[in-house]
């Protein structure tokens, strides 16, 4: 990936970090529906990552084609996408089929680290069930068969998967834009797992935490994080003492190691 699309990419995630934490099914299928307008016309791919285009002309394309059809948390998503710079216009379609993915996770996600969990399993559990049977992968990859059709098939299975599973099973067999449905199904396993790192407090200590640390430590970051984490313990004597945090991309160091380093770092500077 060219790094002017990474960082247009981690730009709008952070942007809108705070509005995809509530969104729902409904705009996840918006997104999609939108993905597919982008996929079917390299006209609109082109206008949308024309360079000597203004984001906000790009950003009003967008508004005309999706504001009468799309509520304002998937319009928001999409005009903030366009106002980017992408490297090749695939990746804007792109970064619009990651984020619909990330709005089904933020669904799940109202079930807290279980629900991310649920649903990276189901969507696992179909992945294995196509990968075991080439009469399976025959069937959903053979271009004669209808959408419907396939999406029978996925449902059959795939009967206990989620509304939020389903969404992403169901385009995995019928829109997989070039991928093999078990490799698109990895893909959306992928960005849900990525999702549940801002579950996990991933924590390194110089020593072995007991029982009653851990808990007081667990109280700590749920109340410092504002929500029940995972910790997952690290024991590291490199960082002679204190303690690292990381959850998803915030990190809160106290170690004496780094504290040694930055102390270094000022004497020579």
């Amino acid at each position: 990936m060219a790094a002017v699309t990474s960082e247009s990419l981690a730009a709008v995630q952070q942007e809108m970090a705070a509005d995809l934490g509530r969104a729902d099914l409904t705009v996840a299928a918006e997104l999609f529906s939108a993905l597919d307008v982008l996929d079917t016309s390299a006209a609109l791919r082109r206008s949308l990552t024309d360079p000597s285009r203004h984001a906000a002309d790009r950003k009003a394309l967008v508004t005309r084609l999706f504001g009468d059809s799309a509520q304002q948390l998937s319009l928001s998503v999409l005009t903030s996408i366009a106002a980017k710079r992408w490297s090749k216009e695939r990746d804007l379609a792109d970064a619009v089929e990651s984020l619909a993915v990330t709005a089904v996770a933020a669904d799940a996600e109202r079930h807290g680290l279980q629900g991310l969990e649920q649903l990276e399993s189901a969507l696992l559990g179909f992945r294995r069930t196509v990968a075991d049977s080439h009469d399976v992968q025959r069937a959903l990859t053979d271009p004669q068969a209808q959408p419907q059709a396939k999406q029978t098939l996925a449902r059959r299975l795939s009967p206990d998967a989620s509304e939020g599973a389903r969404l992403l099973i169901d385009r995995a067999v019928t829109a997989s834009r070039g991928l093999r449905p078990s490799a698109a199904v990895e893909f959306y396993a992928q960005r849900v797992a990525a999702r549940q790192r801002h579950w996990i407090a991933q924590v390194t200590v110089a020593r072995e935490l007991d029982d009653a640390q851990r808990a007081k430590l667990a109280r700590s970051l749920d109340s410092y994080f504002g929500r029940e984490l995972r910790l997952d313990v690290v024991v590291d004597p490199a960082v002679v003492g204190g303690i690292r945090v990381q959850v998803g991309d915030e990190v809160v160091d106290s170690t004496m190691a780094t504290k040694l380093s930055t102390l270094n770092r000022r004497l020579a500077g």
